[in-house]
């Protein structure tokens, strides 16, 4: 069943990223990460595939199984992310080109490819005896989340542009790289079982950085649309105010379209840390 998980793994996103180079989606922040999703993904299954059938799982100094969920998990997130928002920019890109048929298709692998990944989690962890991985669990999930969220809302703050100049904005962006390394330090310490060493219980600790995450994003999800959408500070308060939204064809996302974007995921990631915050305490309240 793995091996063959593996292999529709490797077809689909060989597939999605063939695809998405055929019709130029690199010329672009969106297409580039897609395309970097799919590659990554495909790279890192290979190796997983060789490993398994060279038999040589024992040979590294840390739980295969655990290593094994953890990348499956986040391979599933991330083919999840360019899944929504590789068609959203280019199917409506390349509606009227003969390119779109493969952009359509291209996605439908990318689909295929994150229901792959799932239910390779999914069949680990219905193994008799197996350790489930932290990355398995729903506070690994939402952790994971949170990180794949924020490099999503960094694809569209590539335009720097964006921000610069405006100290309520650049706030908003050290927001989402602080927030990015809370989250991302939490997973290395329970992926490295690390959890037991802190002076004070590591789940109030987690809940403590959690809280501090909602709150910052609180901040970013006020000042970000208050300085970006405020005629008197200079910008469009409607789409049709941006020329490029309404110019032809493109492969890159207009101003006013990524400024909307990064206001829509920072809500999302919000709702997610609050998420991540609720569970968080209720398992710790019990387990005490």
């Amino acid at each position: 069943m793995g091996c063959c998980l593996r292999q529709l793994q490797l077809f689909s996103t060989c597939m999605a990223f063939s695809l998405g180079a055929s019709v130029g989606t690199w010329k672009g922040a969106i297409g580039n990460w897609s395309m970097f999703i799919w590659c990554f993904c495909f790279v890192l299954t290979l190796l997983i595939l060789i490993v398994e059938l060279c038999g040589l799982e024992g040979h590294f100094p840390f739980s295969w199984d655990n290593f094994l969920i953890t990348c499956n998990c986040y391979s599933a997130l991330l083919c999840l992310s360019a899944s929504i928002i590789y068609p959203i920019i280019y199917i409506q890109f390349f509606s009227n080109s003969h390119d779109w048929d493969r952009t359509i298709i291209s996605t439908a692998f990318s689909c295929i490819a994150f229901v792959a990944y799932a239910m390779d989690v999914t069949w680990a962890r219905a193994q008799p005896n197996m350790i489930t991985g932290y990355m398995a669990t729903v506070p690994g999930l939402l952790k994971g989340l949170e990180t794949v969220v924020a490099c999503v809302i960094f694809v569209f703050l590539s335009n720097t542009s964006l921000y610069l100049h405006q100290p309520a904005l650049e706030w908003c962006v050290a927001v989402y790289s602080i927030c990015f390394v809370l989250s991302s330090v939490a997973i290395l310490l329970n992926l490295g079982k690390c959890d037991s060493r802190p002076s004070i219980p590591f789940s109030v600790f987690q809940v403590v950085l959690t809280l501090l995450s909602v709150l910052l994003y609180t901040t970013a999800l006020l000042l970000w649309p208050l300085y970006q959408f405020n005629e008197e500070l200079g910008r469009q308060l409607q789409r049709s105010s941006d020329v490029n939204c309404s110019s032809g064809i493109s492969t890159s996302v207009c101003i006013w379209d990524q400024q909307l974007a990064v206001v829509s995921l920072t809500a999302i990631n919000l709702l997610i840390y609050v998420t991540d915050l609720v569970f968080s305490t209720h398992l710790n309240f019990n387990s005490g």
